[in-house]
């Protein structure tokens, strides 16, 4: 299954994180184990959910020492209970242990995050809706972050301010209303993508008179919602966007719009709890 893995990870990506960790040399497992010291290990989940970041893991300690083995008895992107193995390492000590906590903090966001955006894809099943990742990811890892909400099964929304024009509430005021935003877009960049944050039926029909490919439905009660829905008759494709939990993401999904997006499956991510387990290969050296 390991062959299987693909990461985005580059040399001087991982060179960096380890840099930050590790410094010139981890002195804790270099003097009480020895740097060459072969150990195995065990990857466990602790808790119900979906794995990702396996493959970035695998990059990370395949560094430290391109020797070590790193058998993956799960894909990313799966289901796992709590108790199952993922991950069975063997290796060095310099690369099993000081690597470990890199490897487990990108593991552990990345299963956060597409465990989080499962229990909202599971909780809208039985609705067209697809649930949107936004840019609420953190610094230099939203390429990541965006990887474990696909793995997840929900949607990647624009990577970036480059991919698509989101005319919002602040560009709006400052343009001077939908109308005259749009129309500066297309001016600027005329093969782009546009979408407009709305917030009441009026502006749904400015920005559908517009012609735009997205409007955005901020903040609005699922009646208003399903009014929007009404009135845009699929001309446009519809976001549902702000304060979406779990507990009210079936009642909007019902309403009719195409997608749901939701910021806290990246910004608000709690971390998957996976736990590595040594078994030493050799005795200690005298």
């Amino acid at each position: 299954m390991q062959d299987e893995m693909t990461t985005t990870l580059d040399l001087t990506r991982i060179e960096a994180w380890l840099a930050e960790d590790i410094g010139p040399g981890d002195v804790t497992t270099r003097a009480t184990v020895g740097a060459d010291r072969r150990l195995a290990a065990r990857w466990v989940a602790k808790a119900d959910g979906v794995v990702a970041g396996l493959a970035e893991a695998r990059a990370i300690f395949r560094h430290l020492d391109p020797a070590v083995a790193f058998e993956s008895h799960v894909a990313d992107g799966q289901r796992v209970t709590a108790g199952q193995t993922l991950v069975v390492l063997t290796g060095t000590a310099d690369a099993i242990l000081s690597g470990e906590r890199l490897a487990l903090n990108i593991a552990q966001r990345l299963s956060g995050i597409a465990t989080e955006t499962c229990r909202y894809v599971d909780a809208v099943a039985a609705y067209p809706a697809q649930i949107l990742d936004t840019r609420k990811t953190a610094p230099g890892l939203r390429d990541l972050d965006k990887k474990a909400v696909a793995l997840g099964g929900g949607t990647n929304h624009r990577i970036g301010l480059y991919d698509l024009a989101m005319i919002k509430d602040n560009h709006i005021a400052a343009a001077g209303g939908i109308s005259a935003a749009v129309s500066r877009v297309r001016s600027y960049a005329p093969d782009i993508a546009i979408e407009v944050e709305t917030t009441t039926l009026a502006e749904v029909d400015e920005a559908l008179a517009a012609e735009v490919s997205m409007i955005m439905l901020d903040n609005m009660s699922p009646a208003t919602m399903r009014e929007a829905v009404a009135r845009v008759a699929g001309r446009a494709r519809l976001e549902a966007s702000g304060n979406v939990s779990q507990a009210t993401v079936a009642e909007i999904a019902a309403t009719g719009v195409d997608f749901i997006s939701i910021g806290a499956l990246t910004h608000s991510v709690t971390a998957f709890d996976i736990s590595q387990r040594i078994t030493p290969l050799a005795p200690a050296r005298a």
